[in-house]
């Protein structure tokens, strides 16, 4: 069984799965099936396929739950919440271990058996974590500090790693089929971080025999129900049916990914028969799909939000009178209406309702209030220089015409904020030039506030790292949130964490919850989830 004791704060709830034990299929077989297209705006941000260097709302598009799988599974088709996966069972050992059982007779894509090795690998300096020690310890396995091989990480990979696993000290295999997990510090959201984006499980022979981190990330040998067939970066990304995987005869015979930037070219695509799914419709083309014989539109709102980052490097904005004034020029529910027809909403801060006990009931994000925000820019001494505003062209849908609103809103109380389109995300970090405000969301991985304002904005989180932003208290705050097994101290960290990264000291604001729509054909037997990813497996495809 598995055993959550005191940390079901978490919803870590659900009963554990036996080994399963499934006929295999030959490849012949697969040719049988259909196979589908799908149009997305983009298909990877760094053109690999390695979760750790891809974190991204289009990675989760094309990455989960088809290619890449964890020991703990996300139900992605229901409440998000944890599932055996690649473990069959899991228990505490203490507040800073965690042991799993692995699920036996596992094939990666190699044919290789999933064996404790692979875990220790997938979590080792060598795959993740380099130079980087965890938090409030040192790495207590000597395999786990082996020196990087000539398949060197780009220099982020640590960094990002630590996003997820601050204190993790190493992963120990116990036996074939059994490892445990040590943190340096304890920590209740230990079964969360292994089924959030980036804790899935790679094959150790495929990375010792790839002659180069890019010939590697670009074809990662997995255990999903579908593997790469063929990658073309920033063009397509076929997957072809796996049939050997532990979870079933994958239905279909390949997916393939076509990246597809115009939002008019998808639709037209998906209309003309060219495409199968066209995703991130926005909603105003919701109607065209919907009416055109033979099609449907799918979706809802996500455990995604919309946000603004302001950069603190920037003169004007190391004031956060200024920063305050600037979330309060934002007619939220304006924007939903205008861009959204109402079919998203305004969030209650950075949380999400499945944080279930942690979440803070009564907190909602800055009023829209022109006047207050005319003071505040008065008491800051604004002299009406240019705050510079980051932004890409349609990554996010309706991000360019959000842009454009947000700039209006800010004009009118006397802010004089600039659009300077990028390319990229490399364009939208680069240190390079004066910083002041950028487009981003955020997410929660599980069930769990250290999952979102943590990790993206506590003492690891890229803000930080990229030095946009910091606050010594709210740092307290995130150590709180990591380490300590009291949920009213927990809880009442993370309100105030809210309250300086929201108010006080503001480093984002949220714009409204994220929602995404994909256009289908309606003879497609197949269902949405509450997620940016696609469920393709067996039980998500109706044949």
């Amino acid at each position: 069984m598995v055993n959550f004791t005191r940390r079901s704060t978490l919803g870590l709830a659900g009963a554990a799965a036996g080994s399963l034990i499934l006929p295999r299929f030959s490849f012949a077989q697969g040719a049988k099936r259909p196979s589908i297209t799908i149009a997305v705006q983009k298909i990877t941000n760094n053109n690999t396929l390695d979760i750790w260097n891809e974190q991204s709302n289009v990675g989760e598009r094309v990455f989960f739950p088809n290619l890449w799988e964890g020991l703990i599974l996300r139900d992605w088709m229901g409440n998000q919440g944890p599932l055996p996966g690649l473990a069959t069972e899991w228990k505490r050992i203490d507040d800073k271990t965690l042991e799993l059982k692995l699920r036996k007779g596992v094939k990666f894509h190699n044919g290789d058996e999933l064996t404790a090795e692979d875990v220790v690998f997938s979590f080792s300096a060598q795959r993740l974590f380099g130079t980087t020690q965890p938090a409030g310890g040192k790495t207590i396995f000597a395999d786990d500090n082996k020196p990087v091989t000539a398949k060197e990480l780009p220099a982020a990979i640590p960094g990002i790693g630590r996003r997820l696993w601050p204190a993790l000290a190493g992963v120990e295999a116990v036996d074939k089929y059994t490892v445990r997990f040590h943190n340096a510090t304890p920590d209740v959201t230990l079964e969360g971080r292994l089924y959030a984006f980036g804790s899935q499980i790679a094959n150790r022979r495929a990375w010792d025999e790839a002659k180069t981190y890019v010939d590697w990330a670009r074809k990662p040998v997995t255990t999903g129900a579908y593997m790469v067939g063929e990658y073309k970066p920033d063009v397509s990304l076929t997957l072809v049916a796996f049939d050997e995987y532990w979870g079933g005869r994958p239905p279909l015979a390949q997916i393939r990914f076509v990246e597809v930037p115009e939002v008019a070219s998808r639709v037209n695509g998906l209309l003309s028969g060219e495409y199968d799914f066209a995703c991130d419709l926005p909603p105003d083309q919701i109607a065209t799909v919907k009416a055109a014989k033979g099609f449907e539109v799918q979706g809802s709102t996500i455990n995604n939000h919309r946000i603004s980052v302001f950069n603190t490097r920037n003169p004007i904005l190391a004031n956060p009178l200024m920063r305050r004034a600037m979330t309060h020029s934002i007619d939220r529910q304006a924007i939903v209406e205008a861009l959204w027809a109402g079919q998203t909403k305004i969030p209650a801060g950075l949380q999400f309702p499945f944080y279930g006990p942690m979440f803070v009931e009564g907190w909602k994000v800055p009023e829209f209030n022109a006047k207050l925000a005319q003071d505040l820019i008065k008491q800051a001494g604004y002299k009406g220089d240019v705050i510079p505003f980051r932004l890409l062209n349609n990554y996010y849908t309706n991000q360019t015409s959000n842009g454009q609103i947000m700039v209006e809103m800010w004009k009118q109380v006397g802010l004089n904020v600039q659009i300077e389109m990028k390319e990229n995300w490399g364009q939208i970090h680069d240190p390079a030039g004066v910083k002041g405000v950028r487009d981003w969301s955020a997410s929660a991985a599980f069930s769990d506030p250290v999952s979102s304002i943590v990790a993206q904005f506590g003492p690891n989180g890229e803000v930080q790292q990229k030095k946009d932003w910091t606050n010594a208290e709210a740092n307290q705050m995130a150590s709180i949130l990591e380490t300590s097994t009291d949920a009213a101290a927990r809880k009442k960290a993370f309100a105030r964490m809210l309250e300086i990264c929201e108010r006080e000291d503001p480093v984002y604001q949220v714009l409204h919850q994220n929602a995404v729509f994909t256009g289908m054909k309606s003879s497609l037997k197949w269902k949405a989830a509450p997620a940016f990813a696609m469920d393709f497996r067996s039980s998500n495809w109706a044949i």
